[in-house]
């Protein structure tokens, strides 16, 4: 049995036991009345989806962006203003808004995928700014403005996710389905090439990839992942309005992702998680918000490169190098 085979069954077992103790942590909730930890995990998943999108098009194609915030707000908002105004379902609603979020997401790509470093994440920021002011300043009647409005929670077969303890299910659904979709991307010939243009973009050219092609396709996927996740936080919260939406957002996004780690199957994990439960430790601290964020990229930056899951696995490696000895 080759090392490739070996790595790839190891994977599928870890794979196996981490979703196992997901599926039985609820009981220990249950058993010591741990009510709060349910609305924490579901946030953990809402923003593991999120972050996975923007590990898509920043870790993976190497394009900036400051304004992720926005195809968050549209896959909220779409999917709260399509229930409430067509009377779609829920589920649906939020698979129509991630949809309309990949197209606005293109159309962005489209003429910001020659922009490269300041130049791109300057248009993303504007575009974010434009997202909030629209939902911020239109018609009361459409998305509430600064009052915000609320929305319905899931239903699944007439069986309503209305509690956090019921959404924990759902949103562990969507993220298995979520990073399986990823995992699979980055493997296939789209996730090479998104690579190829990340690490040299005119050797990409040269090979034959059409960057330009494969940058919108990036930005598009990126975005369909952000917004679902946009409509996971509508119908889970059931309260929406502008505030959410802000340039912290966004902010938000990329200090899980370079925490966790970038271009890693498990590093948006190990960021949504890390950086959403030292949110909730530093809550009395909420207008220093943007300064946390800040201190936290500069410690990443200098201090692990790699993120926390790069952290972990260079440990994991010393270990197996001394076991080896």
């Amino acid at each position: 049995m080759n090392q490739t085979l070996k790595s790839a069954i190891s994977n599928r077992k870890n794979d196996f036991i981490i979703l196992v103790v997901l599926l039985l942590l609820p009981m220990l909730f249950n058993a010591f009345s741990f009510e709060y930890a349910f609305t924490i995990a579901s946030f953990i998943f809402i923003y593991i989806v999120a972050v996975s999108g923007l590990d898509i098009v920043f870790g993976y194609s190497g394009q900036i962006s400051l304004g992720h915030a926005a195809f968050f707000a549209i896959g909220a908002y779409g999917s709260a203003i399509l229930h409430k105004h067509v009377h779609i379902p829920v589920v649906l609603t939020m698979i129509i808004a991630a949809f309309i979020a990949a197209i606005i997401g293109a159309a962005l790509a489209y003429p910001a995928s020659k922009l490269v470093f300041h130049f791109l994440s300057l248009a993303t920021i504007a575009f974010g700014e434009i997202v909030y002011q629209l939902v911020a300043q239109s018609p009361g009647e459409i998305t509430g403005n600064f009052t915000g409005f609320f929305t319905e929670s899931v239903n699944i077969f007439g069986f309503k996710l209305n509690t956090y303890s019921k959404f924990y299910y759902f949103g562990l659904l969507c993220v298995v389905v979520f990073l399986t979709i990823k995992n699979n991307l980055i493997k296939s010939k789209v996730g090479r090439a998104f690579i190829a243009i990340r690490e040299n973009s005119h050797a990409a050219d040269g090979m034959g990839i059409n960057v330009r092609n494969y940058k919108i396709l990036a930005f598009s996927i990126s975005a369909f992942f952000t917004a679902f996740a946009g409509g996971m936080y509508a119908h889970c919260v059931r309260f929406i309005s502008p505030d959410t939406f802000m340039y912290k957002q966004s902010v938000m996004f990329l200090t899980m992702l370079l925490f966790g780690g970038t271009a890693s199957r498990f590093g948006p994990i190990f960021g949504a998680v890390s950086v959403l439960i030292l949110n909730e430790a530093l809550r009395a601290t909420e207008k220093y918000q943007l300064l946390i964020y800040g201190v936290l990229l500069l410690i990443v930056i200098v201090g692990l490169p790699g993120g926390l899951y790069g952290a972990f696995q260079d440990i994991v490696a010393k270990f197996k190098k001394k076991g080896a000895k």
